[in-house]
């Protein structure tokens, strides 16, 4: 039953992430664009220096990075298991737990909202819904948390 569960919920997953993808409009104009231009020009030896202070991301952490966003920007997921998906498709063990730490999520919030989903999906007690959420990678403290916050 757990599998099903989290087979279903990647399929969905995978299926709003293909199809979530959106080009936003610029509704700038050419003299807006020219403004800005000549700001950036005014002080190119402080933004100079800011990017060469900066740590460079590889081409694969950045990619992970941005997979583990778009993840977590359609479904809740916890720590360990965004990294076993982003390993899933084809991510090092280092790129995928960049790309994870990154986003600097808030995991109890994420096993609050995977909480929901499953509430929402089918019927749990207490004990049965904090499996399923360790099942899903939530530290123990983490599954409690998920379904106190769901009111079990």
């Amino acid at each position: 039953m757990k599998k099903i569960l989290g087979a279903a919920m990647l399929a969905s997953i995978l299926t709003m992430s293909m199809t979530a993808c959106e080009v936003p409009e610029d509704g700038g104009t050419a003299a807006d664009g020219a403004s800005v231009n000549q700001k950036k020009k005014d002080k190119p030896a402080k933004a100079d220096k800011a990017k060469s202070e900066a740590p460079k991301e590889t081409a694969g952490q950045e990619n992970a990075r941005e997979s583990a966003e778009s993840y977590l920007d359609v479904s809740a997921f916890s720590r360990t298991g965004l990294i076993k998906q982003l390993k899933f498709e084809g991510y090092s063990e280092k790129d995928a737990t960049y790309g994870v730490d990154a986003q600097k999520a808030d995991w109890m919030k994420q096993a609050a909202a995977s909480a929901e989903n499953y509430l929402d999906m089918s019927s749990f007690s207490r004990d049965g819904l904090i499996q399923q959420l360790k099942f899903e990678g939530f530290t123990p403290e983490q599954a409690a948390f998920g379904a106190k916050k769901n009111g079990l």
